[in-house]
């Protein structure tokens, strides 16, 4: 019996028998469900109109305001799914590190870790450092029903990579320096960041998140054997520390297509691709016994609405012998995106798979 059968030491609750967590049980679904990464943000007047004049960080800790933003593409998409307004470097802030997300360039990190005593920057996280996300939580689980809501966190090679370069990076060349010149303190630098992840995803867990994901954004710059020797050790631990609670456990990486199996292996029930890879050569490489989520080109969405439905349509062909799938595109949704489309492209999964 799989650990996520059944709910830690409780009831089924009011989104157990939900399209999404059936389907991330590998169960038979009244449809495909359907949700977006970042579907809670830019693309929405509704989102630009309530965070206008709110640094991001800023809007990611007023719970009211959470708990708007992570409905608002409920109301209008009908998606099967919630996913937690946030952001991957919450729970540094919310630790001391000194960054900030500055628009059009994303995260800035102050002061970089490069030597040993830098770690001295990551902290244990508490609950109390992240107060804002259990009410918000609370607030949404009551306002969501029997929609489940997605809880997340980055992982620890991607927000080691924001420490260690300071910023946005397009080649990682001081996180791959450190990688390969130090070893042993990038492990513990990364031995660290799972602790302060998995802290992060039981707070959202025990606040009533029906499923969390592992977001490694910039783990596809690696190498196969990189990933292996540097990185899985730590998204396992992750992965790991909640297993018990008996949530859909979902990994997903940009450009991961040599690493699905590798990221499989870390511990996930659900697994992201990209889309640059067929679902169906997706299962293949991840090896029975795990969901696959994904996978359409966001950019697909600009297109006319017959040519948005037979992409889309491509996907649901190479997942039909899956033994679960969660629609999603193969990223983000991007900020210039109409919103129109998206819930056209929901309608239309959730309308030509219905059983």
């Amino acid at each position: 019996m799989s650990v996520i059968d059944r709910p830690r030491g409780q009831q089924p609750t009011a989104t157990y028998d939900s399209a999404f967590l059936k389907a991330c049980r590998r169960e038979p679904v009244p449809h495909t469900p359907v949700w977006f990464m970042r579907q809670a943000g830019r693309s929405l007047p509704e989102y630009l109109k309530v965070r206008e004049g709110i640094p991001m960080l800023e809007s990611c800790m007023r719970p009211e305001l959470v708990a708007e933003i992570t409905l608002q593409p409920v109301r209008r998409h009908k998606v099967d799914a919630a996913i937690y307004f946030s952001d991957i470097v919450v729970p540094l802030k919310a630790i001391g590190v000194d960054l900030d997300i500055k628009p059009g360039v994303g995260p800035v990190v102050e002061k970089p870790i490069r030597t040993r005593a830098d770690l001295d920057q990551l902290r244990d996280l508490t609950p109390d450092d992240v107060w804002y996300v259990t009410e918000a939580m609370g607030l949404l689980t009551r306002e969501l029903g029997g929609t489940p809501l997605i809880g997340f966190a980055g992982a620890p090679f991607t927000l080691a990579s924001y420490l260690v370069e300071g910023g946005p990076s397009r080649n990682h060349e001081h996180t791959k320096s450190l990688m390969y010149g130090d070893p042993q303190l990038w492990a513990d630098l990364l031995d660290r960041l799972a602790d302060i992840t998995a802290a992060f995803l039981k707070v959202q867990i025990e606040a009533g998140a029906s499923a969390v994901q592992l977001f490694d954004s910039w783990v596809g710059a690696l190498a196969p054997a990189d990933y292996r020797r540097s990185v899985l050790p730590a998204s396992a631990k992750v992965f790991r520390a909640v297993e018990s609670y008996g949530v859909p456990r979902i990994h997903f990486g940009v450009g991961t297509g040599e690493l699905l199996g590798l990221m499989g292996e870390a511990g996930a029930d659900v697994v992201g691709v990209d889309w640059r890879v067929p679902l169906d050569e997706a299962a293949r490489r991840v090896g029975p016994g795990r969901a696959l989520q994904g996978n359409l080109d966001p950019a697909v969405l600009f297109a006319p609405t017959e040519v948005v439905e037979a992409k889309a349509q491509e996907v649901l062909d190479a997942a039909a012998g899956l033994e679960g799938h969660v629609f999603n595109l193969g990223h983000g949704v991007l900020p210039s995106m109409d919103p129109d489309a998206l819930s056209r492209l929901v309608e239309y999964v959730q309308t030509s798979t219905a059983r």
